[in-house]
């Protein structure tokens, strides 16, 4: 295992000074993940650059300083300026809130997402991918993308609110995507949050999306409330969750919603990205997605249960792999809210860290051939390789809540589909990665569909 370097004479970290004013910006604009990747490969493991708002922030990718920050250290963190930016969106649900609030939540809800719970949830995922998939006809041309998308804005629907919501699919589709493209426009610009609220068409366009995606939301909770019934989706639980280790209120109208919103887009946006970039890279290497689909005829022509997820073990491995070198979330970020020290260096209260799993995933230190797409990795881990070397989901108090719904949905989901399709791109390009508030396809993927014989 490599160790964490500490300087010995030097309390500053090293600086990336830009060539050219604004310089910092332009790269972050034009490619984040490539300026990242260099930031780390040429200045270590911590590196300070200051931004376009003229504040302390650092570069962090060391897989153990990352652990001092998001587990061992974490109450000296608050989120970083994307969440913070992201209540416009997603209000103060679980992904935003700090605190108390946030701890108070994350207790009401947690029960709701335990391994046993969410099995319950299988028979929804698989019905709804069967329907997707009789869709499908044989030599027609696919936007993996859209199609991933649809199946798991419906698989949201259904499992939070009991709801058919695929008929709205293109619609949410089209305003997430003006969301997601007018946030990241603003997310490194200074004051970038009171750029989104003079009256530009980008702006304009920015709230318009937001309000079609919170009315879908709003209309189902209020359809609940009219007839709530004896129903087990994850919407009535969060109506009736209390928070029993406080003062056992439950939540409020406000809150409820907030939550609601934040699973529906946090939870469909970040798996449905994940299967597409499964699909792509089965696409690119048959002999993966032949032993992929070998594995789950292996099971039988019966539809797959949670109980199947033992019994898919080279699936997990590939979707492993493909959150490793495309993860869904790929940076995350956190403020200092005091003075401290990592890695030997001294940084200040205030000061933004930034940790990308873009980078760590493809760090040579941790990973061998890292550009490769190498399923067997996962065959044999390592044992020195640390754990924050691969961090899909984050970790500590902040860790994704949905980790095994997100587990349980990909590998049911990946397994089903292959088991009856092929998939042949259109193109054999390089795919443009849209690396927003999640890594997407910027343009789609294009690709034939073939039944398997």
């Amino acid at each position: 295992m490599t160790s964490v370097a500490a300087p010995l004479h030097r309390k500053e970290p090293p600086k990336y000074r830009p060539a050219w004013p604004g310089e910092i910006l332009v790269r972050l604009l034009r490619d984040p993940l490539g300026y990242l990747t260099d930031l780390a490969r040429i200045h270590g493991d911590v590196v300070q650059m200051r931004s376009s708002a003229r504040e302390n922030v650092y570069l962090i990718s060391h897989p153990e300083l990352i652990r001092e920050i998001l587990v061992t250290n974490q109450r000296n963190f608050k989120k970083g300026r994307a969440l913070e930016r992201a209540k416009l969106l997603l209000g103060d649900g679980l992904l935003t809130s700090e605190g108390d609030v946030h701890r108070r939540q994350r207790r009401m809800i947690q029960p709701e997402f335990h391994r046993q719970h969410i099995a319950g949830y299988a028979e929804t995922m698989m019905s709804l991918t069967s329907r997707r998939m009789s869709r499908w006809s044989a030599g027609t041309t696919l936007d993996i993308h859209a199609e991933m998308a649809a199946l798991t804005l419906g698989i949201a629907g259904s499992t939070l609110f009991g709801a058919e919501v695929e008929h709205e699919a293109a619609e949410i589709a089209t305003a997430l995507d003006e969301t997601f493209t007018t946030f990241m426009r603003t997310f490194y610009l200074p004051f970038g949050d009171l750029l989104l609220r003079l009256p530009l068409p980008s702006s304009r366009r920015f709230w318009a999306s937001t309000r079609r995606i919170e009315a879908t939301v709003t209309r189902l909770i209020s359809e609940r409330r009219r007839n709530p019934g004896e129903r087990a989706d994850l919407l009535s639980l969060l109506l009736k969750a209390r928070d029993t280790e406080g003062d056992g209120a439950g939540m409020t109208d406000q809150q409820v919603q907030d939550e609601v919103l934040t699973f529906f887009l946090a939870g469909h946006e970040t798996t449905a990205n994940a299967l597409t970039w499964s699909l792509y890279l089965l696409a690119r290497h048959p002999e993966v997605a032949q032993r992929v689909r070998e594995e789950a005829r292996a099971l039988g022509d019966r539809t797959l249960v949670a109980d199947d997820l033992p019994r898919l073990p080279y699936t997990r491995q590939v979707f492993s792999e493909v959150m490793r070198l495309f993860p869904p979330a790929w940076t995350i970020a956190r403020r200092a809210l005091g003075d401290f020290e990592l890695g030997g260096y001294q940084l200040s209260a205030g000061s933004l860290v930034i940790m990308s799993q873009w980078v760590v995933h493809r760090d040579p230190r941790w990973w061998t051939v890292p550009e490769r797409f190498d399923p067997d990795r996962w065959a044999n881990e390592p044992g020195d390789r640390p754990k924050f070397a691969y961090f899909p989901f984050g970790g500590g108090a902040r860790m994704c809540i949905g980790e095994h719904f997100a587990w349980m949905e990909g590998i049911l989901v990946l397994a089903t589909i292959m088991r009856e399709w092929s998939f042949t791109l259109t193109s054999q390009d390089a795919v443009r990665m849209q690396p927003s508030i999640t890594l997407r396809p910027k343009d789609g993927i294009q690709a034939v569909v073939s039944r398997c014989g």
